[in-house]
């Protein structure tokens, strides 16, 4: 009989486990969880806090109870495994409800102990009314602090994943709002220009967004009336009331009711570290493609790992619960004499913005440049169905590619409509080698209500297999700001746009429909660069002009894209 041991619940652990006992009706499975709770939906965490899921037993997937009754898994609540013995195959286990311990063997052991919140060492972070996000307890505790200190101010500091959508669950309970992110821009995993979308609608819903700068201090005061309430008055209740003074290191300062830190995670390596295991160079448990860590008999899965990067092959750091939940099952088969290879992780992921969904897959911009990879990007802005339907929103939409073999290296997209749909496309086509080129073939549905004859997919592929055959010169919005005296910029939109959407100074306009008469009016012996509202009257523009042995290149994305970088 085969007895395998898991370290942690959640995705990666409870998948494991789930995928061993449908394998095996004679694998002796124990599965412990030092917190309370074995498997939940800890991405859920943050819309139960804003009402959108409103009954809290949701987030509970399975309990040590249904979890035995289906799977015929012991599972083991409030039960902490303090060390690994490699030579015995033991684990040294501590119950955290009566503090005894006790050893358990194993054939195999999983780790699936996460990743825990990045708490920086912040002068006055260690306050009741600072909270992090990462399991129901910590929930919990938000929840009670909103519900005892009533804030009529929050601030989250952190522009990812957890930051954004505890920003909007304040927002939604009707609470003014501050976030602060270090960086120029949220949700880094898309490029800035991308963002600048995402910055303008936390804007608009009146959100006070700080980009660029870092929390530096915090003082916790507690309120006047907790300080004089008589002695029995609950300590929880004099604890979660009061106010915190936040400064931040460009001098501002001011004060909130409630601090939600979110900057980050780092994978959970302490037993591997101490059972002297492998760690990689990113800080994770080192794993093959297997899933097994250094030592043969002992596999990990999840947040704590580093896997192989789908597009370069590397080592990377991706906490996210479909690899997460992908690898736990593939453990599980190998565990039990299978043989199942982990194919790479892409980081495909979406987060909702209130209207907006922003998402991703591959690797972004900054990425490709820090790896020194040679790659070619486009922009395309169109409609997520057939626009003359009523409900068409716009789809922005930025690709990067190789640009001698087409090969897809990354995507991203924002919208308020049919992000998901095209991000999804292009990761399967990512995933399955195809090329720019052979993304302009793909057949995708069209009905007016649903997309287009060319849709978003297609039209980023015609742009970018131009470029690749020389049909189309790019320029992109980053160069527009230092142009030469030798360049001449044309736009090529009509008057009425200009006024109402603004313009690139010192563009000279001359609508695309007029061109071919008003050729003329330009220099032979400059480069014109020409731009319209998102490319597509530039591009038939730059052919109009090109033809007639003019020098020139296209704004890819248009004005659109350059004015979003500013945001």
């Amino acid at each position: 009989m085969t007895k395998i041991l898991i370290v942690g619940g959640v995705a990666g652990g409870a998948s494991a486990a789930a995928r061993a006992r449908r394998l095996s009706e004679d694998a002796d499975i124990i599965m412990f969880e030092r917190g309370e709770f074995v498997s939940f939906a800890n991405c859920g965490l943050p819309y139960h806090i804003g009402g959108d899921i409103t009954d809290r037993s949701k987030l509970l997937l399975q309990t040590p109870e249904s979890f035995l009754a289906r799977f015929n898994v012991d599972v083991r609540v409030m039960n902490e495994v303090t060390a690994i013995d490699r030579q015995a195959k033991s684990v040294t286990v501590k119950n955290l409800l009566d503090g005894s311990e006790y050893s358990e063997t194993y054939d195999f052991l999983l780790l699936s102990p996460g990743a825990a919140p990045v708490i920086p060492p912040i002068p006055g972070i260690d306050n009741p009314l600072t909270h992090s996000l990462r399991n129901i307890p910590d929930m919990d505790k938000i929840l009670k602090t909103i519900e005892m200190n009533k804030p009529e101010h929050a601030t989250v500091v952190g522009g990812g994943f957890i930051g954004l959508e505890m920003m909007e669950a304040f927002h939604q309970l009707g609470i003014k709002t501050t976030l602060v992110e270090m960086a120029d821009q949220v949700m880094t995993p898309v490029d800035r220009e991308m963002a600048g979308f995402v910055h303008q609608e936390i804007q608009d819903k009146g959100i006070d967004l700080r980009l660029g700068v870092a929390l530096e201090s915090v003082d916790y005061t507690p309120s006047q009336s907790v300080a004089n309430e008589d002695a029995g008055e609950s300590a929880a209740h004099q604890h979660l009331c009061g106010d915190l003074n936040l400064q931040l290191n460009n001098g501002d300062s001011f004060s909130t009711d409630i601090l939600i830190m979110a900057i980050g995670v780092r994978p959970e390596t302490t037993l591997a570290v101490e059972a002297g295991l492998k760690i990689g160079d990113l800080g994770g448990i080192y794993t093959n493609e297997s899933m097994q860590t250094s030592d043969p008999s002992i596999y990990a899965v999840g947040d704590a790992i580093e896997e192989q990067d789908f597009v370069t092959g590397k080592q990377t750091l991706v906490p996210l619960a479909g690899p997460a939940n992908r690898q736990g099952r593939m453990a599980a088969d190998n565990m039990l004499g299978r043989s199942e290879t982990y194919q790479g992780t892409q980081g495909t992921a979406i987060c909702k913005v209130f209207e907006l969904a922003v998402a991703s897959t591959g690797k972004n911009e900054k990425q490709l440049k820090r790896e020194g990879v040679d790659y070619e990007k486009v922009y395309v802005h169109t409609a997520s169905h057939a626009s003359y339907y009523p409900g068409a929103e716009t789809v922005s939409l930025k690709l990067m590619f190789a640009p001698d073999s087409g090969k897809i290296f990354g995507a991203q997209a924002v919208g308020k409509d049919g992000i998901d749909k095209r991000i999804d496309v292009m990761a399967v086509a990512q995933r399955a080698g195809m090329t720019v080129q052979q993304l302009q073939h793909l057949e995708l549905t069209y009905a007016p209500p649903y997309g287009s004859a060319k849709d978003v997919i297609n039209q980023a592929a015609f742009v970018a297999s131009n470029i690749i055959k020389g049909d189309a010169t790019p320029i992109h919005f980053d160069e527009i700001d230092s142009l030469s005296e030798d360049q001449l910029l044309l736009d090529v939109r009509n008057p009425g746009e200009l006024e109402a959407a603004g313009y690139l100074e010192g563009a000279v306009n001359i609508p695309v429909d007029q061109l071919r008469q008003r050729m003329n009016e330009l220099p032979k012996d400059k480069e014109i660069i020409i731009y319209c509202a998102v490319g597509l009257r530039g591009n038939v523009a730059y052919r109009q002009l090109v033809n007639n042995g003019f020098k020139a290149r296209n704004l890819i994305g248009g004005y659109r894209t350059y004015t979003f970088a500013q945001k």
